[in-house]
């Protein structure tokens, strides 16, 4: 299947807004673990 350069921008920018929201996930996980002290 070929992907026209329109299709590829915005499975780049897809992934580039699931790549932040999962370090933002992250993160906030470790933040959670050094406030609470474990």
């Amino acid at each position: 299947m070929a992907q026209t350069p329109e299709q590829r921008k915005s499975n780049k920018r897809l992934a580039l807004i699931l790549a932040s929201v999962a370090l933002v996930f992250f993160v906030g996980f470790m933040a959670k673990i050094a406030v609470l002290g474990f």
